[in-house]
């Protein structure tokens, strides 16, 4: 199979509504990272999306929609707060867990009795998804464990020859998956940190719970269990108080002949100043949206990654820090 990069237009789009309508996968972008999509009621197509990204059979999926979508054909007991959640945020970067009515694949959800829905604020996935009018079930367009993808050049990169459509959408802007939350209970519950904070959810709903994950518990989210998001290299993970322990390891590897980098944010690159510098950026924003980008470079030119982690561990940096365990320091 050859895989093709294409713009997206009506030419492009029919060719990807015949790819999902026979039951093959399709590269989409969204505002956060590319999606591996597939149609979600279709559960052949489904399960090609796990063996397609050699996913674990015990990760659940996200089903996207299109902002018309109506969603009660798919959940129901939306509570109020979700409803006033939506209004604020959706479109956008924020994923609802609901009581699913069963109407789509149960492989999605693992069997489960929920269903995760978002409704991306990307124009080019609203697009695909208006165009198809299907609930998409799509995790992140790579290998899985290996880094999120953030360009069209980075699913050709992991799924070359694997699927026969990426939609080209540009760059991601946002740079980490979407913040996933359990709306199944009297108050909402973060799965998975995202850009939409906790402080940000709390000032709609009254309040917001963060779900500590517990041996032998079955996820209910996708990126709460394994290691995820993973260059194809060695990686150190420092807290922001060993910024000189991680200097040390670094002219001590180097020292042997190793290629090692430091990934860090613009102010700990300047107190650093060392000479292979995988800058984040400055701002939240910006630390958020090139951590992949920097991961995905780092594993082209360097042996060994030293990731130094952001002072601010709250707001969306939480959503940053959850990344770069996972990716530089997590358990497999």
């Amino acid at each position: 199979m050859k895989t093709q990069i294409v713009e997206i237009n009506e030419k492009s789009l029919a060719l990807a509504k015949n790819v999902i309508e026979g039951g093959g996968l399709v590269a989409f972008p969204t505002e956060t990272v590319y999606g591996l999509g597939a149609n979600a009621f279709c559960d052949d197509a489904v399960k090609q999306i796990y063996a397609v990204k050699g996913r674990p059979q015990d990760n659940p999926l996200i089903v996207h929609v299109h902002k018309d979508y109506d969603i009660e054909r798919l959940v129901c007991d939306i509570p109020s707060y979700a409803k006033k959640l939506a209004e604020k945020f959706l479109p956008g970067p924020l994923t609802m867990v609901y009581k699913s009515r069963g109407a789509v694949s149960p492989t999605v959800s693992c069997g489960l009795d929920t269903l995760a829905v978002r409704i991306p604020s990307h124009e080019g996935a609203q697009r695909f998804l208006k165009y198809l009018d299907l609930p998409i079930a799509a995790p992140s367009a790579n290998i899985s464990k290996h880094v999120s993808p953030t360009s069209a050049e980075h699913v050709l990169a992991d799924l070359n020859g694997k699927i026969p459509y990426i939609l080209d959408g540009g760059a991601s802007r946002g740079g980490i998956e979407s913040t996933v939350l359990d709306v199944t209970g009297e108050k909402p519950c973060i799965l998975r940190s995202g850009l939409i904070t906790k402080e940000m959810i709390a000032e709609v709903a009254g309040s917001c719970d963060v779900f500590i994950p517990k041996e032998g518990v079955k996820v209910r989210s996708p990126g709460m269990k394994y290691k995820h998001y993973s260059p194809n290299c060695c990686t150190m993970l420092f807290p922001f108080d060993r910024i000189e322990q991680a200097k040390e390891a670094y002219l001590s590897e180097t020292a042997k002949g190793v290629n090692a980098y430091i990934m860090c944010d613009s102010a700990c690159a300047e107190v650093l100043g060392v000479k292979n510098i995988l800058c984040l950026g400055k701002t939240e924003e910006e630390i958020a949206a090139s951590l992949y980008g920097k991961l995905r470079e780092g594993e082209q030119v360097a042996e060994l990654i030293i990731a130094i982690a952001p002072e601010k561990q709250d707001g969306i940096m939480a959503g940053v820090m959850n990344r770069l365990t996972k990716a530089c320091g997590g358990k497999q």
